[in-house]
C-alpha cells in the first residue's frame, strides 16, 4: 500500500490545520468566530459555553445528538418591520419565510466553513425534531430562545419573544453547536429592552398574554399556529370525520381550504404574530412610537384590532371567552388543537401549558392521581388562586382521589372513551366529590 502521508489530500490536511484559528489543539478564537459568522450572513452573535447553567435543561437532549458538545454560536437574522406590521397576514408570512431562509442559509455557510477548518459542528436551529414519537410538540433539537438570551442578544419581554437591543423582536434566532471550545464567551445584557407597554396584550386577540405576565399557551398555539402541526392534525379529523363534500364544505370554508392548500405549498403560516408587530421596543424600532404615540396606535395597534377575521379556539376555553368579550366583530371557530399526548408522562408535561385560569376561578383542590397498567405514575395536581401546581408523587390531604388505567385516562383526554364507561368498565375509581372531576376537565384545553 502507498504511503498515506504523501497522499494529496493528507499533505493539504496538515497545511490546512497549521492555518487553524485555534489557540491550542481544542480551543477557537472569538473574534475568528464572531467575524466568520457576520461575513456568513448573521446579523448578530454570540457565543456561550455547553456548561453553561442556562443550558442545563438542555444539556442532556444536546449531548444525545452531539455528544462532542463544547460550545454553543446564537445569531439573529433580521427582519424587515413593516411587513411584519400589516393586516395583511400573508405579507407578514412571506417575511417570515424569507428571513427563516436567510437564517438556513447563514447556518449552512457557518457550518461549511467550520468543518472546511476541521471543526465539526452541528445545525441545532433546522435539526430534525427529538423523540417525535414521544413529543410531537417538540420542533428544535434546541430551545433558541434561551440560547439567545444566555448569549447576550436581548432579553424576553412578556409577550415571550425575544427582544434584541437594537433590532426588536423583528428578529429570528439561529444556533449551532461546536466540538471546540472558545476562548471568550458572551453573558447577558444587564437590562431588559421591553417597555413593558402592554401593546402586545391589547393586540393578541386570543388573550394569551396577560397584563400580569401570564401567558396562555394553548390560546396562542391554537390560533396562531392553527396551520402547523397540532391544527394540521386537527384539519384531517375533520376531513375523516365529514360525512361528505357539503357536510366538509360547511365545517371548513373554500376560503380556509385556500389557506391550507397555500400553507402546506410554500410553508406554514402564523395567522397573528400581532404582538411581534405591535412591539416598539428596540434601538432601531423605538423612534415613531415616542415621536408620536396615538399616531402609532393609530397605523399598527388598531388595524389589527379592527380586522374582521376567524379566531381558531379551543370550546370553552379562556380564548374563546376572551374573543367573544373584547374582539365580538371577529368570527369565533371552535377547533382543536392537534395536542393529543400518546403516554402519561407527555400528558403530565403538557398540562400546564394547556391550563385554563379563567376556567378555574372556582377551583380551590388537590387532585390525586394513581396510574396503573402499562404505566404506573402518582401525580398531585393542585389548583388554586387560578393557578396550577403540577407535583410528583402524593402530596398534602386531596379532596379527591382518582386511580385510573393509563391508557384508559389517555382516550379521555383524547375523547375516545367516556368517564361514565369508564367507571363503568372498573377502569376509573375515585374517591370524593365527582363534580370535582368534572371541574377538573374544564380546566384543561
Amino acid at each position: 500500500m502507498a504511503d498515506m502521508k504523501k497522499h494529496p489530500t493528507v499533505l493539504r490536511y496538515y497545511e490546512s490545520a497549521a492555518q487553524s484559528p485555534t489557540l491550542d489543539n481544542e480551543t477557537l478564537d472569538y473574534d475568528w468566530i464572531r467575524e466568520l459568522c457576520l461575513e456568513a450572513g448573521a446579523d448578530d452573535v454570540g457565543v456561550i459555553s455547553i456548561e453553561r447553567s442556562e443550558l442545563d435543561d438542555q444539556r442532556e437532549d444536546i449531548l444525545s445528538v452531539f455528544p462532542h458538545a463544547k460550545t454553543m454560536i446564537s445569531f439573529v437574522s433580521r427582519m424587515n418591520r413593516e411587513p411584519i406590521r400589516t393586516p395583511a397576514r400573508s405579507l407578514a408570512n412571506i417575511e417570515f419565510h424569507h428571513t427563516g431562509d436567510k437564517v438556513a442559509d447563514t447556518s449552512h455557510n457557518i457550518v461549511s466553513a467550520l468543518e472546511a477548518r476541521g471543526v465539526r459542528a452541528l445545525n441545532a436551529a433546522m435539526g430534525f425534531p427529538m423523540e417525535m414519537d414521544k413529543f410531537p410538540g417538540k420542533a428544535w433539537v434546541v430551545s433558541l430562545k434561551p440560547v439567545a438570551v444566555a448569549a447576550g442578544l436581548g432579553k424576553m419581554g412578556i409577550h415571550r419573544n425575544v427582544i434584541h437591543p437594537k433590532f426588536g423582536n423583528f428578529i429570528l434566532l439561529g444556533a449551532i453547536i461546536l466540538d471546540a471550545k472558545v476562548n471568550k464567551e458572551d453573558r447577558p445584557i444587564d437590562y431588559n429592552p421591553c417597555l413593558e407597554c402592554k401593546l402586545c396584550v391589547a393586540a393578541c386577540p386570543v388573550g394569551a398574554i396577560g397584563a400580569d405576565g401570564q401567558f396562555n399557551f394553548s390560546s396562542c398555539a391554537t390560533h396562531n399556529y392553527r396551520e402547523f402541526m397540532g391544527g394540521f392534525s386537527d384539519f384531517v379529523e375533520t376531513i375523516v370525520d365529514s360525512k361528505n363534500t357539503k357536510e366538509f364544505r360547511n365545517e371548513v370554508p373554500a376560503t380556509e381550504s385556500a389557506s391550507w392548500w397555500q400553507s402546506l405549498s410554500f410553508g406554514a403560516n402564523y395567522k397573528a404574530a400581532y404582538c411581534l408587530s405591535v412591539c416598539p421596543a428596540g434601538d432601531d424600532v423605538i423612534g415613531p412610537f415616542l415621536q408620536n404615540r396615538k399616531e402609532f396606535m393609530n397605523d399598527i395597534l388598531k388595524p389589527l384590532q379592527t380586522k374582521e377575521e376567524t379566531i381558531y379556539v379551543i370550546p370553552g376555553s379562556d380564548a374563546e371567552a376572551h374573543v367573544q368579550k373584547r374582539f365580538p366583530h371577529k368570527t369565533v371557530k371552535r377547533v382543536g388543537n392537534g395536542l393529543i399526548p400518546n403516554s402519561i408522562s407527555l400528558l403530565v408535561t403538557l398540562m400546564p401549558h394547556v391550563f385554563q385560569p379563567n376556567q378555574a376561578t372556582d377551583v380551590n383542590c388537590t387532585y390525586h392521581f394513581t396510574f396503573t397498567g402499562n404505566e404506573t405514575r402518582q401525580t398531585t395536581f393542585d389548583i388554586r388562586d387560578k393557578k396550577l401546581q403540577v407535583t410528583d408523587g402524593l402530596h398534602g390531604k386531596p379532596d379527591i382521589q382518582i386511580t385510573v388505567d393509563s391508557k384508559t385516562w389517555l382516550k379521555i383526554v383524547a375523547k375516545e372513551k367516556n368517564v361514565g364507561v369508564a367507571l363503568l368498565t372498573g377502569k376509573l375509581r375515585f374517591k370524593g366529590n365527582p363534580k370535582l372531576l368534572i371541574k377538573f376537565e374544564k380546566c384543561f384545553a
